[in-house]
Protein backbone atom coordinates (compact mmCIF):
# COMPACT_ATOMS: atom_id res chain seq x y z
CA UNK A 1 0.00 0.00 0.00
CA UNK A 2 1.50 3.24 -1.15
CA UNK A 3 0.98 5.94 1.59
CA UNK A 4 2.82 8.46 -0.32
CA UNK A 5 1.85 11.38 -2.48
CA UNK A 6 2.63 11.91 -6.58
CA UNK A 7 4.38 14.69 -8.22
CA UNK A 8 0.54 15.70 -9.23
CA UNK A 9 -1.04 15.59 -6.18
CA UNK A 10 2.21 17.64 -4.63
CA UNK A 11 1.52 20.21 -7.71
CA UNK A 12 -2.24 19.72 -6.10
CA UNK A 13 -1.07 20.69 -3.05
CA UNK A 14 0.57 23.57 -3.70
CA UNK A 15 -2.16 25.14 -5.57
CA UNK A 16 -4.52 24.53 -2.56
CA UNK A 17 -1.55 26.63 -0.14
CA UNK A 18 -1.64 29.07 -2.57
CA UNK A 19 -5.67 29.92 -2.75
CA UNK A 20 -5.65 29.30 1.06
CA UNK A 21 -2.47 32.18 1.68
CA UNK A 22 -4.41 34.45 -0.53
CA UNK A 23 -8.01 34.05 0.10
CA UNK A 24 -7.74 33.43 3.80
CA UNK A 25 -7.38 37.00 5.55
CA UNK A 26 -6.62 38.33 8.85
CA UNK A 27 -10.76 38.45 9.86
CA UNK A 28 -11.69 34.94 8.81
CA UNK A 29 -8.55 33.63 10.97
CA UNK A 30 -9.27 35.09 13.62
CA UNK A 31 -12.89 33.77 13.62
CA UNK A 32 -12.18 30.61 13.24
CA UNK A 33 -9.67 31.13 15.91
CA UNK A 34 -12.82 31.90 18.09
CA UNK A 35 -14.75 28.20 17.13
CA UNK A 36 -14.60 26.08 20.34
CA UNK A 37 -16.64 23.51 18.84
CA UNK A 38 -17.10 22.10 15.91
CA UNK A 39 -19.05 25.06 14.53
CA UNK A 40 -17.48 28.38 13.50
CA UNK A 41 -19.48 31.72 13.82
CA UNK A 42 -22.10 31.11 10.90
CA UNK A 43 -21.09 34.91 9.55
CA UNK A 44 -17.45 33.85 9.28
CA UNK A 45 -18.47 30.21 7.85
CA UNK A 46 -21.00 31.45 5.34
CA UNK A 47 -18.36 33.80 4.08
CA UNK A 48 -16.19 31.71 3.57
CA UNK A 49 -18.80 29.37 1.81
CA UNK A 50 -18.73 32.49 -0.27
CA UNK A 51 -15.29 32.86 -1.43
CA UNK A 52 -15.27 29.10 -1.71
CA UNK A 53 -18.11 28.64 -3.86
CA UNK A 54 -16.72 31.37 -6.23
CA UNK A 55 -13.51 28.96 -6.30
CA UNK A 56 -15.98 26.14 -7.37
CA UNK A 57 -14.66 24.55 -4.13
CA UNK A 58 -17.33 24.44 -1.37
CA UNK A 59 -19.05 20.61 -1.72
CA UNK A 60 -15.39 19.12 -3.03
CA UNK A 61 -17.64 15.49 -2.34
CA UNK A 62 -20.59 16.72 -4.30
CA UNK A 63 -20.66 15.18 -7.78
CA UNK A 64 -19.73 17.53 -10.55
CA UNK A 65 -23.13 17.72 -11.93
CA UNK A 66 -24.57 19.39 -8.90
CA UNK A 67 -21.33 21.46 -8.63
CA UNK A 68 -18.82 19.54 -6.99
CA UNK A 69 -14.70 19.41 -7.98
CA UNK A 70 -14.34 15.88 -9.51
CA UNK A 71 -11.72 15.81 -7.38
CA UNK A 72 -10.04 12.79 -6.35
CA UNK A 73 -9.97 10.90 -3.08
CA UNK A 74 -6.52 11.82 -2.38
CA UNK A 75 -6.90 15.43 -3.47
CA UNK A 76 -10.12 15.90 -0.92
CA UNK A 77 -7.67 14.48 1.46
CA UNK A 78 -5.06 16.74 0.80
CA UNK A 79 -7.73 20.08 0.95
CA UNK A 80 -8.88 19.26 4.11
CA UNK A 81 -5.68 18.59 5.65
CA UNK A 82 -4.52 21.78 4.24
CA UNK A 83 -7.42 24.00 5.49
CA UNK A 84 -7.21 22.02 8.58
CA UNK A 85 -3.13 22.78 8.90
CA UNK A 86 -3.92 26.62 8.23
CA UNK A 87 -7.05 27.23 10.44
CA UNK A 88 -9.25 27.49 8.09
CA UNK A 89 -13.04 28.59 9.64
CA UNK A 90 -15.07 25.29 9.47
CA UNK A 91 -18.40 25.38 7.25
CA UNK A 92 -21.87 24.51 8.36
CA UNK A 93 -21.93 20.75 8.16
CA UNK A 94 -25.98 20.16 8.38
CA UNK A 95 -26.02 21.62 4.58
CA UNK A 96 -22.94 20.88 2.89
CA UNK A 97 -22.06 17.32 4.25
CA UNK A 98 -25.74 16.12 5.24
CA UNK A 99 -29.13 17.47 3.36
CA UNK A 100 -27.46 17.76 0.17
CA UNK A 101 -25.82 14.62 -0.17
CA UNK A 102 -29.40 13.35 1.25
CA UNK A 103 -31.25 15.27 -1.06
CA UNK A 104 -28.96 13.64 -4.09
CA UNK A 105 -29.72 10.22 -3.05
CA UNK A 106 -33.25 10.25 -1.74
CA UNK A 107 -34.52 13.33 -3.09
CA UNK A 108 -36.82 13.93 -6.10
CA UNK A 109 -35.29 16.00 -9.36
CA UNK A 110 -37.61 18.75 -8.83
CA UNK A 111 -36.29 19.00 -4.94
CA UNK A 112 -32.28 18.44 -6.03
CA UNK A 113 -32.57 21.41 -8.80
CA UNK A 114 -33.93 23.90 -6.60
CA UNK A 115 -32.30 22.87 -3.14
CA UNK A 116 -28.79 22.02 -4.43
CA UNK A 117 -27.81 25.48 -6.10
CA UNK A 118 -29.20 27.54 -2.99
CA UNK A 119 -27.03 24.82 -0.17
CA UNK A 120 -24.12 25.96 -2.84
CA UNK A 121 -24.21 29.47 -2.58
CA UNK A 122 -25.75 29.83 0.72
CA UNK A 123 -28.81 31.08 0.25
CA UNK A 124 -30.03 28.24 2.50
CA UNK A 125 -28.92 27.66 5.40
CA UNK A 126 -30.11 24.27 7.29
CA UNK A 127 -30.72 22.52 10.45
CA UNK A 128 -31.63 19.31 11.58
CA UNK A 129 -34.69 18.09 13.31
CA UNK A 130 -33.93 14.31 14.38
CA UNK A 131 -34.23 14.56 18.31
CA UNK A 132 -36.76 14.90 20.69
CA UNK A 133 -36.72 15.06 24.42
CA UNK A 134 -37.53 11.36 24.56
CA UNK A 135 -35.92 10.10 21.49
CA UNK A 136 -32.25 10.72 21.23
CA UNK A 137 -30.28 7.59 21.16
CA UNK A 138 -33.56 5.73 20.79
CA UNK A 139 -34.73 7.97 17.26
CA UNK A 140 -37.45 5.94 16.63
CA UNK A 141 -39.33 6.57 19.25
CA UNK A 142 -40.08 10.53 18.23
CA UNK A 143 -43.40 11.67 18.65
CA UNK A 144 -43.84 14.94 16.55
CA UNK A 145 -46.61 14.51 14.99
CA UNK A 146 -47.48 15.20 11.22
CA UNK A 147 -51.23 15.13 10.33
CA UNK A 148 -52.55 15.10 7.10
CA UNK A 149 -54.60 17.76 5.88
CA UNK A 150 -55.59 17.70 2.17
CA UNK A 151 -52.19 18.91 0.33
CA UNK A 152 -50.21 19.65 3.57
CA UNK A 153 -48.83 17.61 6.89
CA UNK A 154 -49.83 20.06 10.26
CA UNK A 155 -46.93 19.45 12.98
CA UNK A 156 -47.07 19.63 16.58
CA UNK A 157 -44.67 18.77 18.80
CA UNK A 158 -41.29 19.83 19.24
CA UNK A 159 -37.39 19.05 18.26
CA UNK A 160 -34.68 19.52 20.60
CA UNK A 161 -30.71 20.13 20.81
CA UNK A 162 -31.28 21.69 17.16
CA UNK A 163 -27.78 23.12 16.29
CA UNK A 164 -28.18 26.81 14.87
CA UNK A 165 -31.86 26.37 14.86
CA UNK A 166 -31.79 29.96 15.31
CA UNK A 167 -29.79 31.50 12.49
CA UNK A 168 -31.19 28.41 9.88
CA UNK A 169 -34.35 29.11 7.20
CA UNK A 170 -34.76 25.29 6.25
CA UNK A 171 -34.72 22.38 8.47
CA UNK A 172 -34.89 18.81 7.62
CA UNK A 173 -37.08 16.97 9.89
CA UNK A 174 -38.13 13.61 10.94
CA UNK A 175 -41.63 13.37 12.21
CA UNK A 176 -44.83 11.02 12.66
CA UNK A 177 -47.47 9.85 10.91
CA UNK A 178 -48.41 6.51 11.79
CA UNK A 179 -48.96 5.90 15.51
CA UNK A 180 -49.97 2.26 14.86
CA UNK A 181 -47.08 0.51 12.96
CA UNK A 182 -43.93 -0.62 14.55
CA UNK A 183 -41.75 2.74 15.55
CA UNK A 184 -39.68 2.56 12.46
CA UNK A 185 -42.69 2.16 9.75
CA UNK A 186 -44.65 5.49 10.89
CA UNK A 187 -41.69 8.08 9.82
CA UNK A 188 -41.82 10.35 7.13
CA UNK A 189 -38.73 13.04 6.18
CA UNK A 190 -39.64 16.63 5.39
CA UNK A 191 -38.21 19.76 4.55
CA UNK A 192 -39.77 23.18 5.76
CA UNK A 193 -39.02 26.75 5.94
CA UNK A 194 -38.11 27.87 9.53
CA UNK A 195 -39.91 30.90 9.03
CA UNK A 196 -43.29 28.82 9.08
CA UNK A 197 -46.41 29.83 11.31
CA UNK A 198 -46.23 28.41 14.36
CA UNK A 199 -42.49 27.75 14.56
CA UNK A 200 -40.45 28.84 17.82
CA UNK A 201 -37.18 28.66 18.83
CA UNK A 202 -35.85 28.54 22.34
CA UNK A 203 -32.49 29.21 23.17
CA UNK A 204 -30.18 26.18 25.23
CA UNK A 205 -27.36 27.57 26.70
CA UNK A 206 -24.25 25.14 27.18
CA UNK A 207 -22.52 24.94 30.28
CA UNK A 208 -19.53 26.58 28.09
CA UNK A 209 -21.73 29.57 28.03
CA UNK A 210 -21.85 29.03 24.15
CA UNK A 211 -25.40 29.26 22.52
CA UNK A 212 -25.71 26.66 19.80
CA UNK A 213 -28.01 24.28 20.87
CA UNK A 214 -32.00 24.83 20.33
CA UNK A 215 -35.53 23.72 21.29
CA UNK A 216 -37.88 23.75 18.57
CA UNK A 217 -41.23 23.80 18.95
CA UNK A 218 -44.38 22.97 16.64
CA UNK A 219 -47.74 24.20 17.07
CA UNK A 220 -50.08 23.68 14.03
CA UNK A 221 -47.16 24.16 11.58
CA UNK A 222 -48.01 23.45 7.92
CA UNK A 223 -45.84 21.84 5.71
CA UNK A 224 -46.53 20.81 1.75
CA UNK A 225 -46.61 17.28 0.80
CA UNK A 226 -44.63 18.46 -2.05
CA UNK A 227 -41.55 19.03 0.69
CA UNK A 228 -41.72 15.02 1.79
CA UNK A 229 -38.48 13.49 0.95
CA UNK A 230 -39.29 10.16 -0.22
CA UNK A 231 -42.69 8.05 0.11
CA UNK A 232 -44.61 8.66 3.59
CA UNK A 233 -43.89 6.33 6.61
CA UNK A 234 -40.54 5.88 4.92
CA UNK A 235 -38.61 8.37 6.45
CA UNK A 236 -36.59 5.99 8.21
CA UNK A 237 -34.59 5.01 5.04
CA UNK A 238 -34.05 8.49 4.00
CA UNK A 239 -32.68 9.19 7.66
CA UNK A 240 -30.23 6.04 7.75
CA UNK A 241 -28.94 7.39 4.31
CA UNK A 242 -28.42 10.75 5.52
CA UNK A 243 -26.40 9.61 8.79
CA UNK A 244 -23.70 8.03 6.40
CA UNK A 245 -22.88 11.55 5.84
CA UNK A 246 -22.40 13.19 9.39
CA UNK A 247 -19.38 11.00 10.30
CA UNK A 248 -15.99 10.66 8.26
CA UNK A 249 -13.46 13.34 7.48
CA UNK A 250 -9.63 13.77 8.69
CA UNK A 251 -8.70 14.72 12.16
CA UNK A 252 -5.17 14.10 12.54
CA UNK A 253 -4.19 17.58 11.05
CA UNK A 254 -6.61 19.29 13.84
CA UNK A 255 -5.12 17.65 16.49
CA UNK A 256 -1.84 18.35 15.40
CA UNK A 257 -1.80 21.67 15.47
CA UNK A 258 -3.53 21.23 19.38
CA UNK A 259 0.06 19.40 20.16
CA UNK A 260 1.93 22.06 18.66
CA UNK A 261 0.10 24.87 20.67
CA UNK A 262 0.24 22.57 23.62
CA UNK A 263 4.33 22.77 23.36
CA UNK A 264 4.60 26.11 22.86
CA UNK A 265 2.47 26.51 26.10
CA UNK A 266 4.69 24.00 27.89
CA UNK A 267 7.86 26.59 26.76
CA UNK A 268 5.66 29.29 29.25
CA UNK A 269 4.78 26.68 32.34
CA UNK A 270 6.08 24.50 34.58
CA UNK A 271 3.91 21.44 35.34
CA UNK A 272 5.74 18.28 36.47
CA UNK A 273 5.02 15.52 34.23
CA UNK A 274 2.79 17.40 31.43
CA UNK A 275 5.36 17.22 28.91
CA UNK A 276 5.78 13.36 29.15
CA UNK A 277 1.90 13.31 29.06
CA UNK A 278 2.20 15.40 25.52
CA UNK A 279 4.38 12.88 23.88
CA UNK A 280 2.32 10.26 24.55
CA UNK A 281 -0.56 12.51 23.08
CA UNK A 282 1.46 12.77 20.25
CA UNK A 283 2.39 9.36 19.66
CA UNK A 284 -1.69 8.45 19.57
CA UNK A 285 -2.22 11.25 16.99
CA UNK A 286 0.54 9.48 14.58
CA UNK A 287 -1.41 6.75 14.81
CA UNK A 288 -4.56 8.18 14.12
CA UNK A 289 -2.75 9.75 11.08
CA UNK A 290 -2.02 6.35 9.84
CA UNK A 291 -5.26 5.08 9.88
CA UNK A 292 -6.38 7.78 7.97
CA UNK A 293 -4.21 7.51 4.90
CA UNK A 294 -4.97 3.86 5.33
CA UNK A 295 -8.44 4.68 4.68
CA UNK A 296 -7.69 7.51 2.11
CA UNK A 297 -5.27 4.48 0.02
CA UNK A 298 -8.30 1.72 0.80
CA UNK A 299 -11.01 4.68 -1.24
CA UNK A 300 -8.82 5.69 -3.77
CA UNK A 301 -8.73 1.70 -4.66
CA UNK A 302 -12.53 1.33 -4.76
CA UNK A 303 -12.55 0.31 -1.66
CA UNK A 304 -14.72 0.86 1.32
CA UNK A 305 -12.95 1.86 5.06
CA UNK A 306 -15.23 -0.82 6.44
CA UNK A 307 -14.97 -0.87 10.60
CA UNK A 308 -11.71 1.32 10.10
CA UNK A 309 -14.50 4.59 10.58
CA UNK A 310 -15.38 3.79 13.44
CA UNK A 311 -11.89 3.18 14.80
CA UNK A 312 -11.30 6.74 13.63
CA UNK A 313 -14.62 8.18 15.21
CA UNK A 314 -13.58 7.06 18.28
CA UNK A 315 -9.80 7.38 18.53
CA UNK A 316 -10.33 10.83 17.52
CA UNK A 317 -12.96 12.25 19.21
CA UNK A 318 -11.01 10.70 22.71
CA UNK A 319 -7.75 12.44 22.11
CA UNK A 320 -9.71 15.86 21.15
CA UNK A 321 -10.58 15.08 24.76
CA UNK A 322 -7.81 14.19 26.17
CA UNK A 323 -5.90 16.97 24.49
CA UNK A 324 -8.53 19.88 25.93
CA UNK A 325 -7.87 18.10 29.37
CA UNK A 326 -3.82 18.51 29.12
CA UNK A 327 -4.54 21.96 28.02
CA UNK A 328 -6.12 22.94 30.72
CA UNK A 329 -3.83 21.51 33.23
CA UNK A 330 -1.07 23.33 31.12
CA UNK A 331 -2.94 26.62 31.60
CA UNK A 332 -3.61 25.85 35.25
CA UNK A 333 -5.43 28.75 36.62
CA UNK A 334 -5.36 31.29 33.81
CA UNK A 335 -7.93 28.89 32.45
CA UNK A 336 -10.37 29.53 35.09
CA UNK A 337 -11.75 32.67 34.03
CA UNK A 338 -15.59 32.29 32.06
CA UNK A 339 -14.35 35.21 29.33
CA UNK A 340 -17.59 34.87 27.22
CA UNK A 341 -17.51 38.79 26.56
CA UNK A 342 -13.78 38.41 25.34
CA UNK A 343 -13.97 35.65 22.71
CA UNK A 344 -17.56 36.59 21.28
CA UNK A 345 -17.45 37.22 17.39
CA UNK A 346 -16.36 41.53 17.10
CA UNK A 347 -15.70 42.15 20.84
CA UNK A 348 -13.63 44.33 21.47
CA UNK A 349 -13.70 43.36 25.52
CA UNK A 350 -9.69 42.30 26.45
CA UNK A 351 -9.33 39.15 27.80
CA UNK A 352 -7.74 38.64 30.99
CA UNK A 353 -5.12 36.16 29.65
CA UNK A 354 -3.62 34.77 26.41
CA UNK A 355 -6.34 33.70 23.39
CA UNK A 356 -5.39 30.22 24.54
CA UNK A 357 -6.06 30.13 27.83
CA UNK A 358 -9.51 32.08 27.41
CA UNK A 359 -10.69 29.35 24.75
CA UNK A 360 -9.06 26.04 27.00
CA UNK A 361 -12.07 25.48 29.07
CA UNK A 362 -14.79 26.31 26.74
CA UNK A 363 -12.89 23.69 24.55
CA UNK A 364 -12.50 21.25 27.08
CA UNK A 365 -16.74 21.73 28.10
CA UNK A 366 -17.85 21.59 24.80
CA UNK A 367 -15.40 18.47 23.33
CA UNK A 368 -17.45 16.40 26.10
CA UNK A 369 -20.36 15.70 23.55
CA UNK A 370 -17.53 14.86 21.00
CA UNK A 371 -17.31 11.12 21.83
CA UNK A 372 -21.92 11.15 21.75
CA UNK A 373 -22.57 12.51 18.81
CA UNK A 374 -22.40 11.09 15.57
CA UNK A 375 -22.96 7.88 16.70
CA UNK A 376 -21.75 7.17 19.99
CA UNK A 377 -18.01 5.68 21.28
CA UNK A 378 -20.06 3.15 22.39
CA UNK A 379 -22.14 2.04 19.51
CA UNK A 380 -18.90 2.04 17.75
CA UNK A 381 -16.73 -0.03 19.76
CA UNK A 382 -19.67 -2.83 19.27
CA UNK A 383 -19.22 -2.02 15.99
CA UNK A 384 -15.68 -2.96 16.27
CA UNK A 385 -16.12 -6.28 17.89
CA UNK A 386 -18.63 -7.92 15.78
CA UNK A 387 -16.68 -6.75 12.20
CA UNK A 388 -13.39 -6.94 13.74
CA UNK A 389 -13.61 -9.07 16.71
CA UNK A 390 -16.09 -11.24 15.05
CA UNK A 391 -18.44 -11.33 18.71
Amino acid sequence: MDLSFSETDKVFRDQVRDFLDLKLDDELRAGARLATSVFTHPDIAMRWQSILHTQGWAAPSWPVEWGGTGWSVVQKYIFSTECQVVGAPGLIPMSLNMCGPMLMGCASEEQKKYYLPRILSGEDFWCQGYSEPGAGSDLASLKLRADSDGEDYVLNGTKIWTSMAHYANKMFLLVRTDFDSKPQAGITFLLLDMNSSGIEVQPIVSISGDHELNQVFFTDVRVPKSQRVGEENAGWTVAKYLLMFERGGSSAPRVKRTIEELRKVLKKTDVPGLQSKVDEAEIGVMAIEATELRVMATLSNGGSPGPESSMLKTQATEMQQRLTELTLEAWAYAALPDQKSARTLGSNVKPLAEHGAMLAMPHYLNTRAASIYGGSNQVQRNIIAKQVLGL
